[in-house]
């Protein structure tokens, strides 16, 4: 795998990046070396999967989040490496859920593989993750992941359970999102704290990471009604086709006309895009885009006062500056 290919990001994010670079690239470098295995088919399906490339967004919170409060050292970039071993995890397994057949432009490794090697390379991942812990050897930090990795279960369970129901509330909504993907933002960042022993920092960066995760998430949410699919790298309405109600659906059911109502609720009870052109009009009609923006904003906001409190510095910048361009990427 070349050094680099992971590392292709949008221009504002190269910018961000370019603050942690010397870092990041380590933070690349161990991640290869990690994926060594004596069985074959465990480094190919590991490598197409980082090869695919991403933003690295969370390593890049933990190294942000390290300079940031003045903790940058060896075991940072572990814990990085960790942080995207987790993600990534996640996503084969996510995508074998989902019957997913592309991510980020691709076909996902399930489609390439199929089923059973990805679920398995995903427990690989997982372990590797908990070996490199436990080479780190701080037991906060492994008592941090493994509740962290734990919740992103459940999240991910709570929102299998929840598809297909059109009775989903905001609240519910939020619970999912929490815990699927804002938690291991949450943990990237004040794992950094751990790992660098400033307790001080620990509450302010995880609400930071929190924040940040929430706001990411209801961008993704956004982006499956508007976003185009060669810069996503999903298509639209892959959502609406899983049944899954997230909050532009939820704010349309609510606010919408009742013929409208009725067309959501049929689309997510039969896990069906076949009125898709119908729902997309009716999303951006309604202000349901307009609703999660807000909402996206006020979380950004959030991100950015937990940051401000932190020393100034370059790194504490370049986490401003993240939580103000999460609002307008289109990926």
């Amino acid at each position: 795998m070349p050094a680099d290919s992971a590392l292709q990001t949008s221009e504002p994010m190269h910018h961000i990046r370019q603050v942690v670079d010397q870092d990041f690239t380590a933070v690349n470098d161990f991640i290869i070396e990690q994926l060594q295995s004596r069985v074959e088919m465990v480094e190919n399906i590991g490598h197409y999967i980082i090869d695919a490339g991403g933003k690295r967004l969370r390593p890049m919170l933990t190294l942000l989040s390290a300079g940031a409060i003045g903790a940058q050292q060896r075991d940072q970039v572990r814990l990085a490496a960790v942080i995207e071993f987790i993600h990534t995890a996640t996503l084969l397994h996510d995508d074998v859920v989902d019957l997913s057949e592309l991510r980020r432009g691709r076909p996902t490794a399930n489609a390439e593989f199929g089923n059973a090697p990805s679920v398995l390379v995903g427990d690989f991942l997982y372990s590797r993750a908990f070996q490199v812990l436990v080479d780190i050897g701080s037991l906060p930090l492994m008592g941090l992941l493994a509740g962290t990795t734990n919740t992103v279960a459940e999240g991910e369970v709570l929102q299998l359970a929840r598809a297909g129901n059109a009775d989903t509330d905001e609240a519910t909504y939020y619970d999912v999102i929490r815990s699927k993907t804002a938690v291991l933002f949450a943990a990237a960042c004040s794992g950094a704290a751990i790992v660098g022993e400033a307790s001080t920092y620990r509450d302010t960066l995880y609400d930071y990471g929190m924040n940040l995760g929430i706001a990411f998430q209801l961008v993704d949410d956004i982006l499956d009604y508007e976003g185009d699919p060669k810069e996503t790298g999903k298509n639209i309405g892959d959502d609406l086709a899983e049944g899954k109600p997230t909050l532009p659906l939820i704010y349309l059911l609510r606010e919408g006309s009742d013929a409208e109502k009725v067309m959501v609720r049929h689309a997510i009870e039969h896990k069906s895009a076949d009125n898709l052109e119908q729902i997309l009009a009716a999303v951006q009609s309604s202000g349901a885009l307009q609703y999660c923006r807000d909402a996206a904003a006020r979380y950004s906001e959030n991100a950015i006062a937990a940051a401000r409190t932190l020393p100034e510095s370059s790194y504490r910048n370049a986490m401003i500056t993240l939580s103000q361009d999460a609002l307008g990427r289109r990926s």
